[in-house]
């Protein structure tokens, strides 16, 4: 009897073991079908593209900039440029490429308005890569899993890149990591990069497991551990393949302590990475007079340097503004005024700003609140000498170029006490004060009130020390470091 059970169950999982088996055999043919694929068409697409660039017009070497929005006017923009300069001044004979999607400008707009917004001036032997798929790296197109979708995203527009150009030497100045691997090995490419901010960071991952909201951590998720635990998941698996991608640059370069200490903790790449600040022009801005702040009569602006994106959070300034109204008196709120300086990249960003404007109506702020978009280099300089503070709210910002340029002109700075402004710019400690940090709104608002009833002297002690710490962080620094990272590049194509 229980031999014939034994033989019933035998036959009956038979059919079920040949089926795994079958499924076992097709996986393994697959698996082998990719594994022998894919060298095959790396090996074609590398010789692919060396005939494209052997039938290159330009012989020599072609150094290509991967900056998709190079017309944007932020922070990064003016790296860009900088180290265009210093290639311009060093390899004179070198061909410069930019892979941009700024359809709607044509070169000498783009050149002029660098010019305007960051007094650099460009020699116009540049050669403008437009590309057409840039809607593929905003995160508008992503509602879910916004940093894997923009990372392939980029992928795709790094394609129509090298499709349109084949360079000697690929340097990004935007952090689309996942693209050095395309330019590298299937482009045959020597690989840069310079990262402004982490695609992922150890703070993200912090921000999910405590389940706290921000703008890339929405309420429903913060508040459903499950969601939160699968979102944890998610991160740690996109980290991993970014580490993958992020060390196969052959030269690193960032902005910041803060980003160099996520980055050495992603990549692995220590001995590769270089901590190179960004270029500010604190040469002239240091040389403007200092603002006259012992008017009792004068109005006090206090102002605000960033593009208008979400994490930059303006909506905390406003909020700072709402609270400072309370603790001051009526006749020194009546001189307060925010000038919000920035610029919009695209028509999201200009929703952005109505939404600020219909923000500061809510808090009855309009009548002490400014906006002043996209304006140039020289007008921006004219608003930093009438004012007296400067303020910055971003979590986390990876340096803060805008909060060196107050600091050099002469203005008090108070800022979010986190990356790259609490590790590398600014100083609290008593006798070598150089500005202030802060995180809620109720903070930025008792540390205004603090400064603007501070005593003459005592705000310029912190003025003067503050423009005597900025020198660290001037283009001509920048331009230096940038060239020594990227000198083996030359050296070895010269050889």
């Amino acid at each position: 009897m229980l031999i014939k059970e034994t033989i019933n169950i035998y036959s009956l999982l038979t059919p079920l073991i040949s089926l795994i088996n079958m499924a076992l055999l097709v996986i393994a043919f697959k698996l082998l079908c990719i594994f022998i694929t894919l060298p095959i068409l790396l090996i074609y697409w590398r010789k692919m593209y060396a005939k494209e660039r052997a039938k290159r017009k330009h012989k020599g070497t072609v150094v290509a900039f991967f900056h998709p929005y190079c017309n944007a006017g932020g922070g990064g923009e003016r790296v860009l440029w900088a180290a265009i300069k210093a290639l311009q001044t060093k390899y004179p004979h070198v061909h410069i490429a930019i892979y941009t999607g700024d359809l709607d400008a044509d070169p000498e707009q783009i050149l002029n308005r660098s010019q305007k917004s960051f007094n650099i001036k460009i020699k116009p032997n540049i050669e403008f890569i437009y590309l057409h798929k840039r809607k593929w790296v905003e995160a508008r197109m992503y509602p879910y899993f916004t940093l894997l979708g923009q990372s392939l995203g980029s992928v795709w527009l790094g394609i129509e890149a090298l499709n349109n150009l084949v360079p000697d030497i690929y340097i990004d100045t935007m952090g689309y990591a996942f693209t050095y691997p395309l330019f590298k090995y299937v482009g045959g490419c020597r690989v840069g990069s310079y990262t402004h901010y982490p695609t992922i960071s150890t703070d993200m991952l912090k921000h999910v497991y405590r389940r706290i909201l921000s703008h890339n951590n929405r309420r429903i998720i913060a508040r459903n551990p499950f969601l939160s635990a699968a979102k944890i998941a998610y991160y740690r698996l996109f980290a991993l393949l970014y580490g993958l991608v992020g060390r196969t640059a052959e030269t690193v370069m960032v902005n910041s302590s803060w980003t160099e200490e996520h980055i050495n903790t992603i990549w692995k790449c220590p001995l590769r990475t270089h901590r190179i600040y960004p270029p500010t022009d604190v040469e002239h801005l240091t040389s403007l007079p200092l603002f006259d702040d012992t008017k009792e009569d004068g109005q006090i602006r206090i102002v605000s340097i960033a593009q208008f994106r979400p994490e930059k959070n303006h909506p905390l300034m406003l909020r700072t503004m709402y609270e400072l109204r309370s603790i001051v008196k009526e006749e020194v709120w009546d001189k307060i005024c925010l000038v919000f300086i920035g610029s919009c990249r695209d028509a999201e960003d200009e929703v952005r700003v109505k939404d600020m404007q219909d923000l500061s109506k809510h808090f009855a702020l309009d009548e002490n609140v400014e906006f002043k978009l996209n304006i140039p280099y020289s007008e921006l300089v004219l608003e930093l000498q009438k004012a007296s503070i400067g303020l910055h709210a971003m979590w986390n910002e990876h340096f803060g170029i805008s909060i060196v340029e107050c600091m050099a002109a002469g203005l008090i700075m108070v800022a979010h006490a986190s990356g790259g402004p609490r590790a590398d710019i600014i100083e609290t400690q008593p006798g070598s004060q150089t500005g202030f940090l802060a995180e809620e709104a109720e903070e930025y608002a008792k540390i205004i009130a603090h400064v603007i009833n501070m005593h003459p002297e005592d705000r310029k002690t912190i003025r003067l020390a503050a423009r005597a710490s900025v020198s660290r962080f001037s283009g001509e620094l920048f331009e230096k470091e940038f060239l020594r990272a990227v000198e083996p590049f030359f050296r070895q194509k010269q050889e």
